[in-house]
Protein backbone atom coordinates (compact mmCIF):
# COMPACT_ATOMS: atom_id res chain seq x y z
CA UNK A 1 0.00 0.00 0.00
CA UNK A 2 1.27 3.45 -0.95
CA UNK A 3 0.29 6.28 1.38
CA UNK A 4 0.89 9.97 0.72
CA UNK A 5 0.85 12.32 3.71
CA UNK A 6 0.65 16.04 2.93
CA UNK A 7 2.02 18.32 5.63
CA UNK A 8 2.68 22.01 6.15
CA UNK A 9 5.35 23.77 8.16
CA UNK A 10 3.68 26.55 10.14
CA UNK A 11 4.84 29.21 12.60
CA UNK A 12 4.41 28.35 16.25
CA UNK A 13 1.22 30.33 16.88
CA UNK A 14 2.21 31.10 20.46
CA UNK A 15 4.83 33.43 18.98
CA UNK A 16 3.10 34.85 15.90
CA UNK A 17 2.92 38.62 15.38
CA UNK A 18 1.22 40.63 12.64
CA UNK A 19 2.88 43.23 10.46
CA UNK A 20 0.93 46.44 11.21
CA UNK A 21 1.42 47.75 7.66
CA UNK A 22 1.18 44.66 5.44
CA UNK A 23 -1.30 42.85 7.75
CA UNK A 24 0.57 39.57 7.21
CA UNK A 25 2.22 37.13 9.60
CA UNK A 26 5.75 38.02 10.64
CA UNK A 27 7.62 34.75 10.14
CA UNK A 28 11.21 35.96 10.54
CA UNK A 29 12.73 34.72 13.77
CA UNK A 30 9.65 32.67 14.65
CA UNK A 31 10.11 28.96 15.35
CA UNK A 32 8.37 26.62 12.92
CA UNK A 33 6.60 23.33 13.58
CA UNK A 34 4.72 20.66 11.67
CA UNK A 35 1.07 21.65 11.65
CA UNK A 36 -0.55 19.64 14.50
CA UNK A 37 -3.37 18.11 12.44
CA UNK A 38 -0.82 17.10 9.79
CA UNK A 39 1.34 15.47 12.45
CA UNK A 40 -1.67 13.44 13.54
CA UNK A 41 -2.06 12.45 9.88
CA UNK A 42 1.54 11.21 9.88
CA UNK A 43 0.82 9.08 12.93
CA UNK A 44 -2.34 7.64 11.36
CA UNK A 45 -0.29 6.60 8.33
CA UNK A 46 2.45 5.10 10.51
CA UNK A 47 -0.09 3.04 12.44
CA UNK A 48 -1.41 1.62 9.17
CA UNK A 49 2.18 0.86 8.19
CA UNK A 50 2.77 -0.93 11.51
CA UNK A 51 -0.34 -3.08 11.08
CA UNK A 52 -0.44 -3.76 7.35
CA UNK A 53 2.84 -2.69 5.84
CA UNK A 54 2.94 0.41 3.69
CA UNK A 55 5.29 2.82 1.95
CA UNK A 56 4.74 6.37 3.20
CA UNK A 57 5.77 9.42 1.19
CA UNK A 58 5.45 12.77 2.93
CA UNK A 59 4.97 15.85 0.73
CA UNK A 60 5.12 19.54 1.59
CA UNK A 61 5.03 22.78 -0.34
CA UNK A 62 6.99 25.65 1.15
CA UNK A 63 10.30 27.39 1.56
CA UNK A 64 13.57 25.42 1.53
CA UNK A 65 13.52 25.64 5.35
CA UNK A 66 10.60 23.17 5.31
CA UNK A 67 13.29 20.50 4.84
CA UNK A 68 13.39 20.34 8.66
CA UNK A 69 9.70 19.37 8.88
CA UNK A 70 10.19 16.65 6.27
CA UNK A 71 13.15 15.20 8.13
CA UNK A 72 11.12 15.12 11.34
CA UNK A 73 8.49 13.07 9.49
CA UNK A 74 11.22 10.75 8.21
CA UNK A 75 12.61 10.39 11.74
CA UNK A 76 9.13 9.37 12.92
CA UNK A 77 9.11 6.54 10.37
CA UNK A 78 8.03 7.82 6.96
CA UNK A 79 9.96 6.35 4.03
CA UNK A 80 10.41 9.17 1.50
CA UNK A 81 10.00 12.94 1.46
CA UNK A 82 9.28 15.49 -1.25
CA UNK A 83 9.72 19.25 -1.02
CA UNK A 84 7.86 21.38 -3.54
CA UNK A 85 9.58 24.75 -3.62
CA UNK A 86 9.94 27.51 -6.19
CA UNK A 87 9.61 31.28 -6.01
CA UNK A 88 7.05 31.09 -8.80
CA UNK A 89 4.76 29.14 -6.45
CA UNK A 90 4.84 31.78 -3.71
CA UNK A 91 1.77 33.67 -2.55
CA UNK A 92 -0.59 30.78 -3.34
CA UNK A 93 -4.02 30.65 -1.74
CA UNK A 94 -5.75 27.34 -0.97
CA UNK A 95 -6.80 26.76 -4.59
CA UNK A 96 -3.34 27.33 -6.05
CA UNK A 97 -1.70 25.38 -3.22
CA UNK A 98 -3.98 22.38 -3.70
CA UNK A 99 -3.47 22.41 -7.48
CA UNK A 100 0.30 22.44 -6.99
CA UNK A 101 0.33 19.72 -4.34
CA UNK A 102 -2.01 17.52 -6.40
CA UNK A 103 0.37 17.84 -9.33
CA UNK A 104 3.30 16.91 -7.10
CA UNK A 105 1.47 13.82 -5.85
CA UNK A 106 0.88 12.65 -9.42
CA UNK A 107 4.55 13.27 -10.23
CA UNK A 108 6.08 11.35 -7.32
CA UNK A 109 3.57 8.55 -6.68
CA UNK A 110 0.86 8.19 -9.32
CA UNK A 111 -0.13 4.74 -8.00
CA UNK A 112 -1.03 5.88 -4.48
CA UNK A 113 -3.77 4.14 -2.53
CA UNK A 114 -4.44 6.68 0.19
CA UNK A 115 -3.73 10.37 0.78
CA UNK A 116 -3.89 11.75 4.31
CA UNK A 117 -3.82 15.47 5.10
CA UNK A 118 -4.52 17.36 8.27
CA UNK A 119 -7.96 18.84 8.81
CA UNK A 120 -6.64 22.42 8.70
CA UNK A 121 -3.52 24.49 9.29
CA UNK A 122 -3.23 26.62 12.41
CA UNK A 123 -1.94 29.63 10.45
CA UNK A 124 -4.90 29.79 8.06
CA UNK A 125 -7.66 27.61 9.57
CA UNK A 126 -9.45 27.24 6.23
CA UNK A 127 -9.74 23.40 6.15
CA UNK A 128 -9.89 23.73 2.36
CA UNK A 129 -6.61 22.38 0.96
CA UNK A 130 -7.23 18.68 1.67
CA UNK A 131 -10.68 18.51 0.03
CA UNK A 132 -9.42 20.66 -2.87
CA UNK A 133 -6.54 18.21 -3.49
CA UNK A 134 -9.17 15.48 -3.67
CA UNK A 135 -11.14 17.55 -6.17
CA UNK A 136 -8.10 18.05 -8.41
CA UNK A 137 -7.36 14.31 -8.31
CA UNK A 138 -11.04 13.27 -8.67
CA UNK A 139 -10.99 11.35 -5.40
CA UNK A 140 -13.65 10.62 -2.79
CA UNK A 141 -12.87 12.44 0.45
CA UNK A 142 -13.72 11.97 4.11
CA UNK A 143 -12.96 15.03 6.21
CA UNK A 144 -12.54 15.30 10.01
CA UNK A 145 -11.42 11.66 10.10
CA UNK A 146 -10.26 9.53 13.02
CA UNK A 147 -10.15 5.82 13.90
CA UNK A 148 -8.87 4.98 10.41
CA UNK A 149 -8.88 1.33 9.37
CA UNK A 150 -8.08 -0.38 6.07
CA UNK A 151 -9.73 -3.65 5.05
CA UNK A 152 -8.83 -4.92 1.60
CA UNK A 153 -9.45 -2.09 -0.81
CA UNK A 154 -11.65 -0.08 1.55
CA UNK A 155 -11.07 2.50 4.26
CA UNK A 156 -13.42 2.92 7.20
CA UNK A 157 -13.20 5.80 9.64
CA UNK A 158 -15.14 8.08 11.92
CA UNK A 159 -16.07 11.57 10.78
CA UNK A 160 -16.33 13.83 13.81
CA UNK A 161 -18.81 16.67 14.31
CA UNK A 162 -19.41 18.90 17.31
CA UNK A 163 -22.46 16.91 18.40
CA UNK A 164 -22.23 13.55 16.62
CA UNK A 165 -20.08 11.21 14.53
CA UNK A 166 -20.53 9.31 11.28
CA UNK A 167 -19.06 5.92 10.50
CA UNK A 168 -18.08 5.95 6.83
CA UNK A 169 -16.60 3.49 4.38
CA UNK A 170 -14.94 4.43 1.09
CA UNK A 171 -13.10 2.57 -1.63
CA UNK A 172 -9.44 3.41 -2.25
CA UNK A 173 -7.86 5.45 -3.73
CA UNK A 174 -9.27 8.21 -1.58
CA UNK A 175 -8.28 11.16 0.59
CA UNK A 176 -8.82 11.65 4.33
CA UNK A 177 -8.32 14.80 6.38
CA UNK A 178 -7.30 13.82 9.91
CA UNK A 179 -8.22 15.71 13.06
CA UNK A 180 -5.53 16.45 15.61
CA UNK A 181 -7.46 14.48 18.23
CA UNK A 182 -7.34 11.34 16.08
CA UNK A 183 -4.18 10.07 17.74
CA UNK A 184 -1.07 11.02 19.70
CA UNK A 185 1.95 11.35 17.37
CA UNK A 186 4.98 9.28 18.30
CA UNK A 187 8.34 10.77 19.12
CA UNK A 188 11.29 10.62 16.81
CA UNK A 189 13.87 7.98 17.73
CA UNK A 190 17.63 8.72 17.89
CA UNK A 191 18.23 6.16 15.15
CA UNK A 192 15.39 7.63 13.13
CA UNK A 193 16.94 11.08 13.36
CA UNK A 194 20.30 9.82 12.11
CA UNK A 195 18.62 7.96 9.26
CA UNK A 196 16.48 10.98 8.37
CA UNK A 197 19.51 13.21 7.88
CA UNK A 198 21.21 10.59 5.74
CA UNK A 199 18.26 10.42 3.34
CA UNK A 200 17.92 12.52 0.22
CA UNK A 201 14.81 14.64 -0.02
CA UNK A 202 13.38 14.93 -3.51
CA UNK A 203 13.02 18.54 -4.67
CA UNK A 204 10.34 19.53 -7.17
CA UNK A 205 10.22 22.96 -8.76
CA UNK A 206 7.72 24.59 -11.07
CA UNK A 207 9.21 22.96 -14.14
CA UNK A 208 8.65 19.44 -12.77
CA UNK A 209 4.94 20.01 -12.20
CA UNK A 210 2.20 19.41 -14.74
CA UNK A 211 -0.10 22.21 -13.63
CA UNK A 212 -1.49 25.13 -15.59
CA UNK A 213 0.20 28.49 -15.12
CA UNK A 214 -3.11 30.13 -14.27
CA UNK A 215 -3.46 27.81 -11.24
CA UNK A 216 -0.18 28.51 -9.42
CA UNK A 217 1.29 31.15 -7.16
CA UNK A 218 -0.12 34.54 -6.40
CA UNK A 219 -1.39 35.15 -9.94
CA UNK A 220 -3.25 31.84 -9.90
CA UNK A 221 -4.97 32.58 -6.58
CA UNK A 222 -8.60 33.71 -6.85
CA UNK A 223 -8.56 34.93 -3.23
CA UNK A 224 -6.20 37.21 -1.34
CA UNK A 225 -5.88 38.57 2.19
CA UNK A 226 -6.86 42.25 2.30
CA UNK A 227 -6.29 42.70 6.01
CA UNK A 228 -5.68 40.65 9.15
CA UNK A 229 -5.59 41.62 12.80
CA UNK A 230 -5.26 39.97 16.20
CA UNK A 231 -8.38 39.05 18.11
CA UNK A 232 -9.47 41.81 20.47
CA UNK A 233 -9.16 41.07 24.16
CA UNK A 234 -12.49 40.75 25.95
CA UNK A 235 -13.27 43.14 28.75
CA UNK A 236 -13.60 42.02 32.34
CA UNK A 237 -17.40 42.13 32.14
CA UNK A 238 -19.82 43.25 34.82
CA UNK A 239 -19.86 41.65 38.27
CA UNK A 240 -23.01 41.65 40.38
CA UNK A 241 -23.68 40.21 43.81
CA UNK A 242 -27.42 39.63 44.05
CA UNK A 243 -29.80 37.14 45.57
CA UNK A 244 -31.34 34.63 43.10
CA UNK A 245 -34.55 36.60 42.57
CA UNK A 246 -32.80 39.92 41.99
CA UNK A 247 -30.13 38.20 39.85
CA UNK A 248 -32.63 36.55 37.53
CA UNK A 249 -34.51 39.84 37.08
CA UNK A 250 -31.27 41.67 36.30
CA UNK A 251 -30.28 39.04 33.72
CA UNK A 252 -33.64 39.28 31.96
CA UNK A 253 -33.52 43.08 31.92
CA UNK A 254 -29.97 43.00 30.54
CA UNK A 255 -30.90 40.60 27.76
CA UNK A 256 -33.93 42.68 26.83
CA UNK A 257 -31.74 45.78 26.72
CA UNK A 258 -29.31 44.04 24.34
CA UNK A 259 -32.23 42.70 22.21
CA UNK A 260 -31.34 39.10 23.04
CA UNK A 261 -34.87 38.63 24.36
Amino acid sequence: MNIIVCIKQVPDTNEVKLDPVKHTLIRDGVSAIINPDDKAGIECALQLKDKLGAHITVVTMGLPAADVALREALAMGCDDAVLVTDRRLGGADTWATSATVASAVKAVCPNFDLIITGRQAIDGDTAQVGPEIAEHLKLPVISYASDIKVDGGNVTCTRSYDDRTHKLKVKMPCLLTAIGEATTPRYMTPGGIFDAYNKEIKILGRDQLDVAEENIGLKGSPTNVVKSWPKDMKGAGVKKTLDPKEGSAWLVDSMVEKHIL
